[in-house]
This record gives C-alpha cells, structure tokens and sequence, in this order.
C-alpha cells in the first residue's frame, strides 16, 4: 500500500515528523517498508508563463520564447525545443543558477548563436514522472513566479507499507487514518460523504443469484457525462504517488475511491449493458475478454456479473473489455459498488496469472458497510469532473457476514501482556479503533465493526491492546521459571554427541531441504516411485527425499563453485519411504571430497579415499565393530561400495560415488559417502570392566596364501570363529602378489596378538592356539601358510 504523507496528513495530522510517523506505523504492524521523497531535490524552478514564441533563426526545431516568470522587469529569453511550447500555457521554468535532479547546474547560454537565460522543463526533467511528452503544462490558474515544489507539492514523501493480510482494513486512506488516529489520540477528519439526489428516474435492476458469494449489490446510472474530460492535477497527483497511472476521468474517479475508502468499485458503459445486472457463478465455458486483454474460458467455480448477453466481468478481480468505458464514445456509466465474499475471490486472480488492486482487497475481506458510501462518494466526483445527472441507487441485499462478539478478559490481558490494565483503559483504547465495547465487570465484550474481519477470538483483542499500547512500553523481565534435573535415558546418546564427533573428525554439518528433485531420487536411490508432493514450492523440489545422498552431492557441487578444495559434510535428518511414521526414520549421512589433510609443508597432498572414511564409520561405532562387505548400490561406484553390517544386520552403506553420476553432476573427482541407521548411533554401548594383563603379551605373525576371490573379511570371521581363548586382537597389515606366490593368488598378513591374565603363556599353549588357526582357515578357505 502506497500513499501519499500529505494526504494522510489531510485525513488526520498528528503533531509527529515523518520519521516518527514511520516508525509508529511500524511499530503498530504497519510495516514502512519504503519512506521516500515525492521527487528528487532541485530549487530555483517557478512557475512562468509564456509570453511570445517565434521560430529560432538557425534551428528549424528549436523556438526562442518570452516568458514571465514572476520577476518583475523585462520578460526572460528562453531558448526551448518542446513540441508542445505554445503562447499562453504555463510551464515549470529554471532559472540561471537552478540545480535540477542529477546535479543539472543551469547556466546563461548561447544556443546556435541565440542567447537563453533558462530553461523550461518537462515533467521526466523534474524527477515527477518517468513519461515525458513534451512541456509539463501547468493549470492557467497556477500562480506565476510560485515557487514549483510549493506549487506541485513536491515536498511531500511517500509510504509504502508491507500490510499482513489480516489487515485489510488499512489498504485504504482511511483506514490508516482511523489507525494513526487510535495511536495517537489525534483528530480524524473523515471524508465527508453527502448522497447524491437522483436527477433522473433511470434505472439498471440488479439481481442476486448467488447470494452467499455477493450477499451485497449497489449500482446506479448516470447518463449525459463526459468521458473525455480531464482529470483534476490534484487527482492525478494522488493517484501518481500510490503507484497508479492515469488513464481517463471515468476510471481515475474509481481508482481515487479505491485508494481513499477501500471499496474497489468498476464503471460500465451504461450503453453496451443490455437488460438487468446478475451476480451469479459462470458457466463452465463461458468467455469473457477482461481490460488486461486476456480472453477467458471461465470456469464454474468463478463468480461473474453478468447481464442479458452473458458476463460482462470477473466479479472482485477485473472489468471486462468489452462494456468498458472509452473517451469520445461513452455517454452514460452504470457505476457498481458491491462486497463479494474473501473464499469466493480467492486464489482466482492467482489462477490466471495476474493479480489486480480489485482482487488484492476482495480476497482479503473489504467492508461491507461501506459500498453505498463508496458509490455516493464516486457519483459526487463524476458529477463534479465529468458532468452528467445521477439515478437512484438501486441495490440488492442477501445474507451479509455476521460480525459476532468476542469476550475479553481483563485478567487474561494481565496474563498475556505481563501489563496491568483497568477494564476502562482497555475500553477506551478498543474504542478508538471502532469497535463496540459493553463492559460486565471484568469482561469486555467486544463487537468488531463490518471492516475488521481478523477479530475473531480474545488473542485477537489482546494484540489490538499491545499494539496501542505500544510494544515499547511492555517491560523486559527475565522469566522466572523452576529448575530441575531433567532425567537421561542412559541407553541412548544424545545426537549432538554424535554431531560432535564428526565435527571433532572435520565435518561440517548441513541442513538440506527434505523436498528434492525427482531427478536425484533416481539417481542416487533408483527410487521411481518418490512421495509425491501435491503442491510443492518449486518444480525442482516435488519429491520427499528417500536418501540424503542428494542434498551432499548438491552442496558439494555448490562448494566447489566457489573453490572449496577439501570439503567434509554431514546431515543428521530423516528420509522419507512412505507417509506413514514409521517409513521416516532418521538417517546420518556424510561426504568427504578432496586431500586428506589441510595444504601444509609436513606431508604430500593424498587424495581421501575410501578407508579414510571406513575409519570415520568405524570410530562413530565404536567400540563395537562393524563387518563391511562388499554390496551394490545405485549411488555408488560397483567395485567401491560396501554394505555396513552390525550384531548381524545391514546398518548402512559406504562408498566412492558412480562415475556415472560424478560425470553427471560435473565433479573433477569422485566423493566418498556414507548413510547409516541413526537409530544405531544413538544407542548408547554399555562398556564392562575386564581385568588388565599383568603377563607379557606375544605375537605371531601369519601369512597366508588364498585365492584372489577370498576377501579379507573372510579370512578375519573364520579366525575370529575359531575362539582361540589366549587370542586377543587379530589384524591384517599386508597384501603382497608377486614373486613367490602362484598367478591367481594373493598373501594376505595377519597380527595376532596371545595374552592370558592368569599366568604366562608357555611355547605349547601358543603352537596350539596357531595351529588351531592355521587349520580353520585351510579348512575355511583352502589357505596355504607361507613360509
């Protein structure tokens, strides 16, 4: 909503600066959103009048002008190149000396041998208007040698205010008037309103046939106007500084009452309306061609006004095109003023693409009480500015909204502000906004007016009694609350625990958006069939996510755009399977891209690789043990990806991205991830004493021989199966293929560690337990031990 200061200031004038205006609408919640100048600043401009123009003797398009400009002595000489310069008009003119907007200094000058002491100037010139044609021709009685700024009300500024849609009522003049009037105990001067006595008997009947949807019609003709007269500076200039351009008398009159009271009204050609005006719901299919010259396929849940031809227009959204009033062709206007109800007009103008004033208002809520008032107030102008002779009003009426009553406590008021309030305070304060107010001891009872559609419950009233009573003036108290030790399950660990320790393993944490592309659920979860949403925010995020793989790789990829060469992240969020609660469970899901230590002199840039990030798995689950094994899975690279197994049961997945996907979202190389169970993490270990060994420990290191197809993993279950109860660690700590071992084959190196807490191990006890494991594993896996 955009207005002008000075025009407020007309409606009610507090004793405030515009500064502090600003700041007390705001602090209302009327948010200032813009506090701007009427126009740039310039000086030494008046207003003159042209006094002779004769053709320049050595430029066919310029003309050497008389003007006075109020200074009394001889006329000034002007050189001007204006098409529209003529004896007679009026005109803002610079003098010698004048700054104008981008620091335009006018100086004496010569002009093709032709001296010229000023300048007269265009309306684009003066910072007033973006569209110039020429001369901004002033009225004939404009006061020459006034100065401009004064005389165009220059020094005028204009708000802008960011409305919450719950205020409806203040998208109007009067209604931000009747609100600073309410906060500052000043006088408001409303518009005064007279009815327009019918000079004529014609009438146009006007007929309800969906009431629910327009319980309220008002209209009335007008025949004999000028549609081609010119609108008043004053209204122009109103108009100009809301935001809204010019267009003809007729249209101008209607945009005004829209600006001052709020009602959003619409003016027929009274001649190409044929029989009675109908409020009814269209017929799917109808056509109609709106002013914006969109032609419509209507449907049936749109409401249209309509007459004996079919609808001549969107009801609360737009007029259409062709019963619209035009210059030099129309005579008489049927002028509508009426409420359609805020469910019925909502969403449409959204449907089609388009927005207007008319439905910013309607589907908000505009008052009810007001459409006659409105059409007065528009009947008068048209009257005044085009002429003509005013019908009776003819109007029809259903069902209007109820406005019920909502009791206020005083003591809840106490409660919910911490502020103490006599009933008669709060009375007088709910008072000055309109509303009635019937106090029974310590209960208010409070009727909103026709044009508060957001009072519907007591919180409603206490944020009106804040608001006035100024969120400022509301004490800063610590609050006093009891404390206690709240209990911790001791099975569980919180989640910033594990958070922590990747933080402390130099990940960073991210938080993605659950509504992803569909595009990435195939991908990284070869999920064709995502969770859908029915109205998502975005085409690229219509689908719940399935995996967080998604939301890495995409941060990943943005980080690297800004030249992050080592990144490591982490999400702790939930995914989605399905809508039910139990097909969301949280998952834990990390990213490792880049060298393995920060750049530094100590050690050679390694690339991560995929036992980097095994052991950041690995130290998350201690000191339980993971198995990883080999797995397939559609994010990841077919010979790199492991599936992470613990107690017996898949927990999780690891892997090098696809190549596939590392070329497909444009990586220099390929990241390693991982997604686990979150539940697994934070389940809290229990860990049991044991006693510390006071005997010397040994060691025995075995290779074996086995064929390439016997993974590593194998070999460490069978040796662990085997229980050997001196054993106590076993560990591989080498590969080797080459000479000494058979094509096909590979030797795989293993630490075992034999220690007894009761006595020391003799060399019997230790053949014994590595023969056993010798012999598991030639019977396991066919291994030769190599000598």
């Amino acid at each position: 909503m955009k207005f002008s200061e000075q025009w407020l200031r007309e409606l009610v004038n507090p004793a405030l600066d515009n500064a502090a205006l600003a700041e007390l609408l705001t602090m209302a919640g009327l948010e200032v959103e813009e506090n701007e100048p009427a126009a740039p600043a310039f000086d030494q401009v008046v207003v003159a009048q042209v006094l002779e123009v004769r053709k320049h003797e050595n430029a066919e398009k310029l003309n050497v002008c008389k003007v006075d400009a109020g200074l009394g002595g001889e006329p000034l000489q002007i050189v001007c190149g204006a098409p529209n310069v003529a004896v007679g008009v009026k005109v803002p003119c610079a003098l010698v000396g004048a700054s104008l907007p981008g620091d335009f200094k006018i100086k004496e000058a010569k002009l093709r041998g032709v001296e010229s002491f000023g300048m007269l100037c265009s309306a684009r010139e003066l910072g007033v208007s973006e569209e110039s044609d020429g001369l901004l021709l002033l009225p004939q009685d404009a006061p020459v040698g006034m100065s401009f700024r004064d005389y165009y009300q220059l020094d005028d500024r204009l708000y802008t205010l960011k409305l919450t849609p719950n205020r409806a009522d203040c998208l109007s003049l009067t209604g931000i008037a009747r609100e600073v009037a309410a906060l500052t105990g000043s006088n408001m001067k409303p518009v005064v309103v007279a009815p327009v006595a019918p000079a004529i008997d014609a009438v146009r009947n006007v007929k309800l046939a969906a009431g629910s949807a327009c319980p309220r019609y008002a209209g009335r003709l007008v025949r004999g106007v000028n549609a081609g007269a010119a609108t008043p500076d004053w209204m122009k200039r109103r108009l100009e500084r809301s935001g809204i351009r010019s267009i003809s008398a007729l249209v101008d009159i209607t945009n005004y009452v829209l600006l001052e009271l709020g009602q959003p009204m619409h003016a027929f050609d009274a001649a190409k309306l044929q029989g009675d005006i109908v409020a009814r719901m269209a017929q799917a299919g109808e056509q109609l061609e709106l002013l914006n010259g969109k032609q419509l396929t209507l449907e049936a849940d749109m409401l249209v006004i309509a007459d004996a031809s079919g609808p001549v227009a969107l009801a609360g959204i737009m007029g259409g095109m062709p019963t619209s009033v035009q210059i030099g062709e129309t005579q008489d206007v049927f002028l509508e003023s009426a409420f359609f109800a805020p469910e019925v007009i909502a969403g449409k103008a959204r449907r089609l693409g388009f927005s207007s004033d008319s439905s910013h208002r309607f589907e908000r809520g505009v008052d009810f009480g007001n459409c006659r008032q409105a059409l007065e107030r528009a009947t008068a102008l048209v009257l005044e500015i085009c002429g003509g002779q005013a019908g009776p009003v003819t109007e029809a009426l259903a069902e209007l909204p109820q406005r019920p009553a909502v009791s206020l406590r005083v003591a809840r008021v106490a409660r919910v502000l911490g502020v103490t309030l006599s009933a008669d305070e709060i009375s007088g304060m709910l008072q000055k906004l309109g509303l009635a107010v019937v106090r029974d001891g310590e209960t208010l009872t409070v009727t909103p007016p026709s044009y508060r559609f957001d009072i519907v419950i007591e919180e409603d009233l206490i944020e009106e009694v804040a608001r006035l009573y100024g969120y400022d003036n509301v004490p800063t108290r610590p609050p006093l609350s009891g404390q206690a030790m709240l209990p911790q399950d001791g099975k569980r660990r919180p989640a910033l625990a594990v958070k922590l320790a990747l933080a402390a393993r130099d990940y960073q944490e991210i938080v993605s958006y659950a509504f992803v592309e569909a595009q990435w659920e195939a991908d990284f979860a070869a999920n064709a069939t995502p969770v859908k949403l029915m109205n998502p925010i975005a085409s690229q995020m219509s689908v719940m996510r399935s995996t967080l793989i998604g939301g890495l790789v995409n941060t990943l990829v943005g980080n690297l755009n800004r030249k992050h060469e080592r990144v490591r992240l982490f999400e702790l969020a939930r995914v989605f399977h399905g809508v039910a609660a139990e097909q969301q469970p949280e998952k834990l899901a990390g990213l490792a891209y880049g060298p393995r230590q920060r750049e530094q002199w100590g050690a050679k840039a390694v690339r991560i690789d995929f036992f980097d990030v095994k052991a950041d798995v690995e130290a998350l689950l201690a000191p339980r043990q993971a198995r990883f094994e080999r797995a397939e899975h559609p994010a990841f690279h077919p010979g790199r990806c492991a599936r992470i197994v613990l107690d017996g049961k898949a927990v999780g997945v690891i892997g090098e991205l696809h190549p596939k996907w590392v070329q497909g979202y444009d990586l220099p190389a390929a990241p390693v991830l991982f997604e686990l169970d979150a539940a697994v993490l934070l389940e809290r270990y229990l860990i049991r004493s044991q006693p510390v060994s006071k005997f010397q420990p040994v060691r025995r290191d075995l290779a074996f021989v086995v064929d390439e197809s016997v993974q590593y993993q194998q070999i460490l279950d069978a040796l662990t199966a085997a229980k050997q109860p001196f054993v106590t660690t076993i560990e591989g700590f080498d590969v080797y293929r080459g000479a000494g071992v058979p094509d096909g084959k590979k030797s795989l190196a293993f630490k075992v560690i034999l220690q007894d807490t009761q006595k020391t191990l003799s060399d019997a006890d230790i053949d014994s337990a590595v023969s056993q494991l010798v012999a598991t594993l030639q019977q396991h896996v066919q291994a030769q031990l190599r000598s």
